[in-house]
């Protein structure tokens, strides 16, 4: 404990305390002894920048819950078939600067439910980082994060229902004596999918636009 606490920059006390609080995980035991690794460390320097960020000890004892039931990336990853998503690793602090003020247990909670963020070891790995990039700019603008989830959930419903369209026309009536398959056909799926939510977003500006008296 005193290396770690040396290693960390902080005091044995408050290595003690952390660990009372279940900040950290307990150490292997061999004997008497107790032996803290790179993993140790590495949750104090975590907690150490997410104080800097104002993050309350609470708080963070919150959200290191909320890592501990998040599904392992692998399993999130591990879906069948090629993806055109480049994962995100981000470390806890890289997360937490990215939605300044609304990384909260409950948003952590609800952007792991819906599959965005996955867990390995003391990183997190977000699944698209497209969808990264678009949380976060809607987040810069002003939108709360949470309400950027509850948008993305229903969006999923939503794509998930396309998609499920999608498949079953092109199986349903592609000819069976040709090499015609979902995937080669993915790029046009998507442009229907972009041209007819260009063609909405026209629509409902269109809609509000004041009219001239």
């Amino acid at each position: 404990m005193e290396e770690l606490a040396e290693e960390a920059g902080i005091t044995v006390r408050t290595v003690r305390f952390y660990r009372e609080r279940g900040l950290i995980p307990p150490p292997r035991r061999e004997g008497r002894i107790a032996w803290y690794d790179e993993h140790h460390l590495a949750r104090l320097r975590t907690i150490a920048a997410l104080l800097e960020r104002g993050h309350t000890l609470n708080g963070i004892a919150e959200l290191a819950d909320a890592f501990e039931h998040g599904r392992d990336v692998a399993e999130l990853l591990g879906m069948e078939g090629p993806s055109e998503e480049v994962p995100v690793r981000l470390t806890p602090e890289e997360l937490a600067d990215r939605f300044a003020g609304d990384v909260t247990p409950e948003n952590l909670s609800a952007a792991l439910d819906l599959g965005y963020l996955g867990t390995d070891g003391d990183d997190i790995v977000h699944i698209s980082r497209r969808l990264l990039d678009a949380s976060a700019t809607l987040v810069r603008q002003g939108i709360p994060l949470a309400a950027v989830l509850e948008a993305g959930r229903r969006v999923r419903e939503h794509a998930d229902a396309l998609a499920e369209l999608f498949v079953t026309v092109v199986r349903t009536h592609a000819p069976q004596d040709t090499d015609v398959s979902v995937e080669m056909l993915r790029p046009v799926a998507k442009s229907v999918v972009e041209a007819e939510l260009s063609l909405a977003l026209d629509r409902r500006i269109t809609d509000e636009k004041p009219t001239g008296g």
